[in-house]
């Protein structure tokens, strides 16, 4: 019975995925730890664990390992498994890498389940939206203003109705400067999102969005330590501009207290980093129950099929030739597609995500030396 199927191994294979420009001096690549899951009837299902950083061996040995011991012969389910499997990894942490490795697989028992019935993911959850809006985004702080400007440029071209910049230079007027030399390029009917990636202090994040906020900024990002909900909760009464946050917030808890302290507009969970797909569902539950605004963080041909399904408007980030495409990550097209401004997809069954069996690793090819 297609009911009864049980997991009965997982693999995994670590890719590293060279970015076409730099996020900064230390982060050169992306990781992706992909995961295959079999199942009793032979059939396999195909997930992902990606950090752009920090621990893709650890991710990979806790899969290999702890997870592989932990779910083989259990039901192949998600919801269960994911439960199961939380209770006997909590021990090792409440998020980062013990719910970046859950990711891939829960990821695969999606994809699997998908495949089982015959459905993409977007109409296994249930597709809302034909189409939803993107932004054009980069890791462009150490940006000279006019490579940052010829970006912004590049997204206005292409048809972005809205754009993210970096900001927390050393000075704030470097920070005006830029965002002000932005906004004249995007005009005034495109919305402009700033980052500030937790570089701020609460006095510091007061008077920088006092000082951009005359640019017409659509949200200000992570401008405090990703874990300081209560300075986050005094400067969401204190200022104007819409906070969002939750690309570093692991689990469906750590978004709970967010929410209930009041400390946020937007929250941005990546499908990954809070433990896949089925954690994402909850916490954009639990985000409608509070009246708050959800944009899924990167990894757009995951995150744009979870936004279809979505209840309320959406934003799916679009970053700078970083999607799995465009770093060589996948064997073949997936249906995803960011035209003009507009996210769709039409994939096949699963995650619609057929990822390459290898790729030369940048860090030790010999080409790179």
């Amino acid at each position: 019975m297609a009911d009864r199927l049980a997991i009965e191994e997982l693999s995994t294979r670590h890719l590293v995925l060279e970015l076409a420009r730099p996020w900064g001096p230390d982060v050169p690549h992306n990781h992706l730890i992909v995961v295959d899951v079999t199942l009793s009837d032979g059939s396999v299902g195909t997930g992902v664990s990606w950090t752009p950083r920090v621990g893709p061996e650890a991710v990979q040995a806790l899969l290999d390992h702890d997870v592989r011991r932990v779910v083989a012969g259990m039901p192949a389910e998600p919801e269960l498994v994911w439960d199961r499997l939380w209770e006997r990894l909590h021990e090792g942490g409440s998020g980062g890498l013990t719910t970046i490795a859950m990711a891939g697989l829960d990821l695969a028992l999606w994809d699997a389940r998908g495949k089982r019935q015959g459905r993409s993911l977007v109409d296994l959850l249930g597709r809302r939206h034909d189409e939803v809006p993107t932004y054009g985004s980069g890791i462009n702080l150490h940006y000279p203003l006019d490579d940052l400007l010829s970006q912004v440029q590049g997204w206005v071209d292409d048809g972005q109705t809205a754009v993210k910049i970096k900001v927390g230079r050393p000075r704030l007027s470097e920070d005006v400067q830029r965002v002000a030399a932005v906004r004249e390029v995007l005009g005034p009917d495109r919305a402009l999102m700033i980052d500030a990636n937790q570089r701020w202090d609460l006095p510091t994040a007061r008077r920088a969005i006092d000082a951009l906020a005359p640019y017409d900024l659509h949200w200000v990002e992570e401008p405090l330590l990703a874990d300081a909900t209560w300075a986050y909760a005094q400067l969401r009464r204190s200022v104007d501009v819409p906070i969002a946050l939750g690309e570093n917030a692991h689990t469906v808890h750590r978004f709970r207290d967010l929410l209930d302290a009041g400390a946020v507009d937007v929250v941005q969970p990546n499908v990954v980093r809070v433990g896949g797909i089925t954690p994402f569902l909850r916490i954009a539950e639990m985000a409608a129950t509070y009246g708050v605004g959800l944009a899924p963080h990167l990894l757009p041909e995951l995150s744009g099929q979870l936004a279809l399904c979505l209840p309320g408007p959406t934003w799916v980030e679009d970053v700078d030739r970083a999607s799995f495409a465009a770093l060589g990550a996948l064997a073949e097209p997936c249906g995803v597609t960011c035209v003009a401004g507009r996210l769709t997809a039409a994939t096949g069954p699963g995650l619609g995500l057929c990822f390459v069996d290898r790729l030369p690793d940048p860090t030790t090819d010999p080409r790179k030396a």
